[in-house]
Order: structure tokens, then sequence, then C-alpha cells
């Protein structure tokens, strides 16, 4: 089956982490949009500039990614940034594009936050942002999708999550951690979101070559295995899919920070 075929016209969806050219969030905004689907786009690009991306960072990072699909004839809703580790701006970025695309059909959660951290190192400051952005924004998001998800029609939600299960990342244990979390709420989640007709899945893209990581990425995925991925669960041929953590990692194991 070619990609091409998967078709989500009239989809609406929302997309987060899209904040780098040639990060995994603008991809799938790219993939998402070529495929028929209204997307609402929310990246916060103040993460980006903390941590480097390895010069792939820009202050208004969600904002070029926005010109250069409406530069390809393109069309994109942006929301208004935010960062996740504040208090109430998850369930405000769901709102604004319920707001702005007169509904959700879907989601796209692949925003995450980490840093490198060993034992020794930890402190409140530095552990709050792992869970308030990778987990509680997640759960807070699905929340309020929830609740104006219109049963009667087929919705999704995929979440993102990494390698982390595939053995020790000592010098990531927060993100590690975090991470964790987010697969076991796809599992805890699938039950009860069946009832409401929402599927939830998540995806575990392994290494990807986006910018981020300086040294040698010949082995590694790219960010449209990911988005194959992501059209495909948001797709009617995985209508029966839920509750799934799935790697495409080219048999690679590790995520770690790389798979924004």
């Amino acid at each position: 089956m070619d990609s091409s075929s998967l078709r989500l016209d009239g989809k609406r969806i929302l997309i987060t982490g899209v904040s780098r050219p040639l990060g995994i969030g603008a991809t799938l905004a790219k993939r998402f949009v070529e495929a028929g689907a209204v997307v609402a786009v929310h990246g916060f690009s103040g993460y980006d500039m903390t941590v480097g991306c390895n010069n792939s960072a820009a202050s208004n990072g969600t904002e070029n990614v926005a010109k250069q699909l409406a530069d390809s004839g393109l069309n994109v809703v942006i929301i208004t940034p935010s960062d996740f580790a504040e208090k109430g701006t998850a369930t405000k970025a769901v709102e604004e594009a319920v707001q702005k695309l007169g509904g959700l059909d879907g989601m796209v959660l692949n925003h995450c936050y980490g840093t490198i951290l060993e034992i020794g190192e930890w402190t409140e400051e530095n552990l709050d942002p792992h869970f308030s952005v990778n987990i509680r924004a997640c759960m807070l998001m699905i929340q309020a999708f929830v609740k104006q998800a219109d049963i009667t029609k087929e919705n999704a939600i995929t979440l993102f999550t990494s390698g982390q299960a595939n053995g020790p990342m000592t010098n990531e244990m927060p993100y590690c951690a975090a991470k964790e979390a987010v697969s076991n709420l796809c599992r805890q989640a699938m039950a009860d979101l069946g009832k409401r007709n929402i599927r939830i899945n998540c995806i575990n893209p392994g290494p990807n070559d986006t910018g981020y990581y300086p040294g040698d990425t010949s082995r590694w995925c790219t960010p449209n295995d990911a988005a194959d991925l992501a059209l495909f669960l948001h797709s009617g041929y995985a209508k029966c899919i839920t509750g799934q953590i799935i790697a495409s990692d080219k048999g690679e194991g590790f995520g770690g920070s790389f798979v924004l």
C-alpha cells in the first residue's frame, strides 16, 4: 500500500511539537495537510532555543514552519505558542484548536521535554518539567479532547514515546520515566476512550535525523517514516488498532531525545 492512498479528507487534527523545519512535528503537519486533513499546529520554540537543537532552532520556529507550508500551497492554523510546563496551557491549546477548526477529530501529541541529567543532579526544579510537559500535558489534552469529541464519528489520538524500554539511558532517567508514563497512559486510556469511539496509540519512532544530533545518523529513520505510521493510525485502515505502542525504529532501539 502506497502512503499516498492514505486519505484524511476533512479530518480536523491538532499536532504538537511543531517548531523546527527538520523535526517530526513539521513533517507530520506537512503530510497530514497533503492527505487532506485540516491541521492546527502548536509549538514552543523557547525549548528549542534552550537545548540548542544543533542550529535548527529559531525563536519563531512554528511560524517559520507554517510559512514554509503556505509557500508550498498548503495551509495550517497556528495555535498560540505556549510552554506546557505552565499550568493551564495544555488545555487552552486544545480549546483554541477546537475554536479555530470548529472541533477536533484527532490529535498527534508529538511534544516532549528532555535534558541530560544524571543521579546527583536531580532537583525539583529540573525534574518537574519532564513530567508536566511529557505526561501531565498529554493527560489534560486527552481530557479536553474527550469533552468536545463527536462519539458518532471515528476519532484518533496518537502519542509519542521513545526507546526507553529497550535498555538503560542513565543520563536521561527523568525523560525516560516520563516517556514510560506516556506508554502506560496509552494502555490505560484505551478502554475508556474506546467507549467514546476514540482510538489511542503510541509511536516509538526511534532515533530520527531531525537536525538535533551532530553525529552519524546514517542508520536512523527519518521524520517521514514516523509520519507514514501516524497517517496510517489516523486512517480507516487502522480502525481496529488501539492501545498499542508501535516501534518504527529500524531495529535501532533507543529514541533518546532525538525524536521531536
